[in-house]
């Protein structure tokens, strides 16, 4: 039963990386090159896992969430305000710039289904967001989410299932890698809709109180369930015959399965979207908190204080204002893509070298040979994937065509070659640290 409970806890994780960006970018990998995208899903899906579950195992074994850990690293000095205004002006901004795509995407499976108007909708999927973040702890917030990831789940899961592909297409689809020509920028986006940072801190910061071995199997079987909900909606995309759209695809399937398939298919857009606008202020909650609260001064970021609530209700207000206009907020998003492809990389190699301070973890809740190679090879990926996002800002900021993959490529290599010393150089001297945890705690 407690292990069954961990699920429900965790699938708050599920919750925040399946939303209607999720949703659009998998169909439309589905739609454009069928499943042979399904292994970047794969590879996200198990990124994902060892991700949160350093995370969150970080804040176990050392009584300190990801935003403490920081600052307990970094106590003082340029070095610290830097990376404290950094990590918090990108999580924020970019919680708050897609906020309104979560929105917008929810209501766009509405309407499928309703014929209402849009205000209406909009208005009615904000004060339902704003009612469970108002009078809900993040536990409580969790168990409800993971009703509208169960209905999400079982409406693409019930959707693709007919329209799988045979054993060995579908095989070879998730686990051998292929770039079919044009697909590149879709392979990055499948990763990184699945590995954002602000999930990192939002684990982190829920994780406090847990038992390590009920955590490792909440989290395990909650990101592989979103996982293989994505990977329906690659393979629902495949139904596609032209260029993707929700109304497209909704009647694509109507055709080929029946109306009953279609409701199902707006159900669970409408369940991404509503899960996400939650979870995406939440989650902006959770990591100002880990930032910015103070020890001597607990009750200032308490969940009901007027900073932790003020900080929730402006993600959520920015995107109701975006939502009603019907405006996206492009500039606020490209923006948070070149903040957030800056975050990714620095908070994966920070927490790689976290779980190997002896300072803060302890002797004990030192990562092992084979966490700290998955652990790296993530790291790589992420850095891979922030340059993308960050060369792709800069490209759409000044007007020009987005770098191509082996551009990127380089970039990432040769970036990659520069930090691996001292990286590599910071995971061993915190490994062979004589001083105990700070915390006290093993």
């Amino acid at each position: 039963m407690k292990k069954l409970l961990s699920v429900v806890f965790w699938s708050v994780l599920a919750a925040a990386f399946i939303g209607p960006g999720t949703v659009t970018t998998a169909a439309s990998a589905g739609a454009g090159f069928g499943v042979a995208l399904l292994w970047a899903l794969v590879f996200s899906t198990l990124a994902c896992w060892v991700l949160q579950e350093a995370a969150a195992r970080l804040t176990v074994v050392s009584g300190l969430n990801l935003g403490e850990a920081l600052g307990r690293r970094y106590p003082m000095g340029w070095r610290r305000l830097m990376i404290l205004a950094l990590v918090a002006g990108a999580i924020l901004l970019g919680c708050a710039a897609y906020e309104a795509g979560n929105i917008l995407g929810g209501v766009a499976g509405a309407r499928l289904a309703i014929d209402w108007p849009q205000p209406v909708l909009t208005l009615g999927s904000v004060v339902v967001a704003g009612l469970l973040l108002w009078f809900n702890s993040p536990a409580r917030v969790a168990q409800v989410l993971s009703g509208a990831v169960a209905v999400m789940g079982i409406a693409f899961l019930l959707t693709a299932v007919p329209l799988l592909p045979t054993v060995g297409e579908l095989l070879r689809g998730a686990f051998l890698p292929t770039l079919p020509d044009g697909s590149g920028v879709l392979a990055l986006g499948l990763v990184g809709t699945t590995v954002v940072p602000y999930n990192l801190f939002l684990g982190s910061g829920i994780a406090a109180g847990q038992k390590l071995g009920e955590l490792r199997f909440g989290i395990a079987v909650a990101v592989v369930l979103g996982g293989l909900i994505s990977m329906a909606v690659l393979v629902v995309g495949t139904a596609i015959d032209g260029g993707f759209g929700f109304a497209a695809l909704s009647s694509v399937i109507a055709e080929r399965l029946g109306g009953w398939a279609a409701s199902l298919f707006a159900v669970g857009l409408l369940s991404a979207g509503l899960s996400s606008a939650v979870t995406a202020p939440l989650a902006a909650a959770v990591t100002a908190r880990s930032l910015f609260a103070r020890p001597s001064e607990p009750g200032h970021w308490a969940r009901r204080s007027w900073r932790y609530r003020g900080v929730w209700f402006g993600v959520l207000a920015t995107g109701a204002a975006f939502g009603l206009s019907g405006v996206r907020p492009v500039p606020v998003i490209v923006l948070a893509q070149a903040l957030n492809g800056i975050v990714l990389p620095l908070a994966t190699a920070f927490l790689l070298v976290a779980v190997n301070d002896r300072r803060i973890v302890g002797r004990a809740g030192l990562n092992g040979t084979i966490s700290n190679t998955l652990l790296s090879l993530v790291v790589g990926i992420t850095l891979l994937l922030g340059l993308a996002s960050v060369a792709r800002a800069v490209a759409a900021s000044l007007g020009l065509p987005a770098p191509g993959m082996s551009w990127i490529g380089a970039l990432a290599l040769t970036t990659g070659l520069l930090v691996a010393g001292p990286l590599v150089r910071a995971v061993s001297l915190g490994r062979c640290h004589d001083q105990a945890s700070p915390t006290g705690r093993a």
